[in-house]
């Protein structure tokens, strides 16, 4: 049975956050607000947390996870910044982004494109999110949480808790927090290209 938090989506409690991580570290598989939808999250090596975020949503192999930053200075342990791109992406974050850009030597293998070596990452401006990443001081492994059949995203607390209650470890609710998932950019070419219109304006990458 998954357990079930209730957190300031302003001031997240301390207590409550670091209970959240502990889950985390030990192996678990939370489900946590962001600055667009619910997501899936588990801790980077938790060959099990996608193996399960896969069986929930009924994914393939193929699927891209974004690996969920504290700041700068973290996404950048992972993926590769060139001085136009990193002003471009400092201007947008946090926010509701996911940028495509080559990884480096530090991205788990298992999060790469297998032909390009790019990597999906993020900076979410929500609180709660940035108070996990800040906590736990990795990045989470994520995944929209988008249930097979469903065209959006749920966006209650109570259902996701009570829907995914024996294959989550944990639900922090803070509220709505939409539906609509993150614009994604791709930086590995020369180009900005955008590979899904969502939350994030694109106007600043055309």
């Amino acid at each position: 049975m998954a357990k079930y938090f209730d957190v300031h989506p302003d001031n997240p409690q301390r207590r409550t956050i670091g209970q959240a991580v502990q889950i985390v570290r030990d192996g678990g598989l939370i489900v946590y607000p962001t600055d667009s939808c619910f997501a899936l999250g588990c801790r980077l090596g938790n060959s099990a947390g996608l193996d399960r975020i896969r069986a929930i949503r009924r994914l393939d192999d193929r699927h891209h996870f974004t690996l969920v930053c504290r700041d700068l200075a973290q996404l950048g342990q992972f993926a590769q910044l060139d001085n136009a791109v990193f002003r471009t992406v400092r201007a947008a974050t946090p926010g509701r982004f996911t940028f495509i850009l080559p990884a480096t030597r530090e991205a788990p293998r298992k999060l790469l494109h297998p032909r390009r070596r790019t990597v999906g990452v993020r900076i979410p401006g929500h609180a709660v999110a940035q108070a996990l990443v800040e906590e736990l001081g990795e990045p989470l492994i994520s995944s929209t949480l988008l249930l097979p059949g469903q065209e959006e995203p749920l966006t209650q607390g109570w259902e996701i808790k009570e829907q995914l209650d024996h294959v989550v470890d944990a639900v922090l609710d803070s509220g709505d927090c939409g539906t609509e998932p993150t614009t994604v950019v791709d930086f590995s070419a020369a180009e900005p290209e955008i590979v899904r219109h969502g939350a994030g304006d694109i106007s600043r990458f055309t």
